[in-house]
C-alpha cells in the first residue's frame, strides 16, 4: 500500500472515532434530558395551621322561644334562633310607639294626658290634664314601663297625623322595614285572651332598638338608669323605677326595655356598647318573667366572648 493509501486510510480511521465520539456524547445528553427533570425545583409547602375560632354561643341554655344578637355597625347576625318568627311584644311595643312620635312630633311637643291613658288597665302614674315634653314623657314610660304614658304619647302622635293609633304605627313600622312587626294599641297590652297589642320578630325589634339609640340618645340612656325622673309643666316632679333589674349587670348599656304579657312571656331587649361606637341588640322573646334576664345575661357574656375570640369568659 502506497503513502497515499495510508493517509487515507488514517484520515478515514480518525473521522469514524470523532463521530463515534460525537454519537457517544448525544447518546449521553438524550439520556441525560430523559432522566433529569428541568424547571424550577420543587420546594414542599408547610401547611399553614388554621386557627379555629370558638364559637361562644354554643350549648348557651335558653328559655326563650326565639333570641338574636346583631350587630348594628355591620348588620350581621351573630347569633339567632327563631329570629324571624313573629311573636307577641307585649310592652316592647313601646318601643315602636316612641319612636313613631320622635319621628313625627319634635322632643319638646307638649303631651297632655287623655282620659284614655288613666282608663286604660294597670297601675295609673299620671292623672288627667297633667302635661309633659314628648322626651320627658317617653323617658318615664320607657324606663317603666308605663301603660298609661304609652297611650297618652301614641293618641297625641296619631291625633297629629290625623290617624289611627294602629295606621300611625303601622307607617313607622314599615319606615324602618320591619316587615314582621305590627301593633294594635301603643301600649302593647293584650287586646284579649288570643290577640295581643303588638306583634313582631326579634330581629325587627334589634333594629328598632339600634333606631332609637340613634335617634334619640338621651332617651335610650334614661332607661339604662335605677330611676328616670322629670318634671310636669305643673311642676310635679315624678320619679320611676326601672323595670328591668339587670341594667347594673351589663356594661356600656345603650338602652333597656322589658315586656311581660300572658300571651308574649317573657321579653326584653338590650343595646349594649362592645367596643368604642359598638353596639350591639340582644333581643330576647317569649322567654319566662324571670327566665328573660337569665337568658340576657347569657347572651350579652356569648358577645363579649365571641368578640374576644373565647369560647366563654
Amino acid at each position: 500500500m502506497n503513502i497515499p493509501d495510508l493517509r487515507q486510510l488514517a484520515h478515514d480511521t480518525r473521522s469514524m472515532r470523532e463521530a463515534g465520539i460525537t454519537l457517544l456524547i448525544a447518546s449521553a445528553v438524550l439520556l441525560l434530558f430523559l432522566l433529569v427533570p428541568f424547571g424550577p425545583k420543587t420546594v414542599p409547602v408547610e401547611p399553614v395551621a388554621t386557627k379555629i375560632v370558638p364559637d361562644s354561643f354554643t350549648n348557651i341554655p335558653l328559655q326563650a322561644n326565639a333570641v338574636i344578637v346583631y350587630d348594628l355597625v355591620t348588620k350581621e347576625t351573630l347569633y339567632a334562633k327563631n329570629a324571624d318568627a313573629q311573636l307577641p311584644l307585649a310592652s316592647l311595643t313601646k318601643l315602636l310607639t316612641v319612636y313613631a312620635a320622635l319621628t313625627i312630633l319634635s322632643p319638646e311637643t307638649p303631651i297632655i294626658i287623655p282620659e284614655s291613658a288613666v282608663s286604660i288597665d294597670g297601675p295609673h302614674t299620671f292623672s288627667v290634664g297633667q302635661t309633659f315634653s314628648l322626651s320627658d314623657l317617653a323617658r318615664l314610660t320607657l324606663t317603666a314601663s308605663l301603660n298609661d304614658g304609652a297611650v297618652a304619647i301614641a293618641s297625641a302622635t296619631a291625633e297629629r297625623e290625623s290617624r289611627s293609633e294602629s295606621e300611625m304605627l303601622a307607617g313607622a313600622a314599615a319606615a324602618l322595614n320591619l316587615s314582621q312587626t305590627y301593633a294594635v294599641n301603643g301600649s302593647g297590652l293584650d287586646v284579649n285572651t288570643i290577640i295581643s297589642g303588638g306583634y313582631g320578630s326579634a330581629r325587627d325589634l334589634a333594629r328598632l332598638a339600634g333606631a332609637i339609640v340613634e335617634k334619640a340618645p338621651y332617651i335610650a340612656e334614661a332607661t339604662t338608669q335605677s330611676f328616670a325622673k322629670a318634671v310636669s309643666a305643673g311642676g310635679t316632679l315624678f320619679s320611676v323605677k326601672n323595670t328591668d333589674p339587670i341594667i347594673g349587670s351589663v356594661q356600656r348599656l345603650l338602652l333597656s326595655k322589658t315586656g311581660y304579657t300572658d300571651l308574649a312571656g317573657g321579653n326584653l331587649v338590650l343595646v349594649f356598647d362592645a367596643g368604642i361606637n359598638h353596639p350591639i341588640a340582644v333581643v330576647v322573646l317569649g322567654s319566662s318573667l324571670p327566665e328573660r334576664f337569665t337568658d340576657g345575661v347569657a347572651l350579652v357574656a356569648a358577645t363579649i366572648a365571641h368578640f374576644a375570640g373565647v369560647a366563654s369568659l
